[in-house]
């Protein structure tokens, strides 16, 4: 199992990453392009992986060590999967003072996660946020599915919960 290129250590098959070949036409020989590599990886695959770390490294001469420094030194990129829903947590000024932390508890409570962790169902993932920029509406929580973001503003502990259940429901 190889990429195209024969000489490729990275083990992956070719088809593993063939959404990635547009992008690697675009940017493999463009100077300063890795973290725009990286982001079109983790929108198609939804995180980066070891394989495909080594698959841009094949594909653009750059060290693996390199890449995987770039990519954890960037807390928007992510080396593991996320669940189903991405529950994006305001953790900002406004939202801090208006009872982030109470919201927290009660996702905590939920779904028994705490923040960068995904539940066994695989259904949710808790990432605190430094700002969403919805002040007005603190605290705030955003939980993306696919491409879609949905916003819940001015929470309680009460209506975290009802959010998280109807979500949990509707996936029964």
């Amino acid at each position: 199992m190889t990429c195209e290129n024969s000489s490729c250590q990275c083990g992956c098959s070719s088809n593993a990453f063939a959404e990635l070949a547009p992008v690697m036409e675009k940017y493999a020989n463009t100077p300063g392009s890795l973290i725009p590599i990286l982001q079109k990886v983790q929108d198609i695959y939804g995180y980066i992986s070891i394989d495909a770390i080594n698959y841009i490294s094949e594909k653009i001469g750059v060290k693996p060590a390199k890449i995987y420094g770039v990519a954890t030194f960037y807390s928007q990129f992510r080396l593991k999967p996320i669940g189903k829903y991405l529950i994006m947590l305001c953790k900002g000024t406004a939202c801090h003072v208006n009872g982030a932390d109470k919201i927290e508890e009660a996702i905590n409570e939920e779904l028994n996660i705490r923040d960068g962790e995904t539940t066994e169902d695989g259904l949710f993932t808790l990432n605190n946020m430094a700002c969403l920029g919805c002040c007005s509406l603190a605290p705030v929580m955003m939980i993306r599915s696919g491409s879609e973001d949905e916003t819940y503003g001015n929470l309680t502990k009460d209506s975290t919960k009802k959010v998280l259940n109807e979500i949990r429901n509707r996936e029964a």
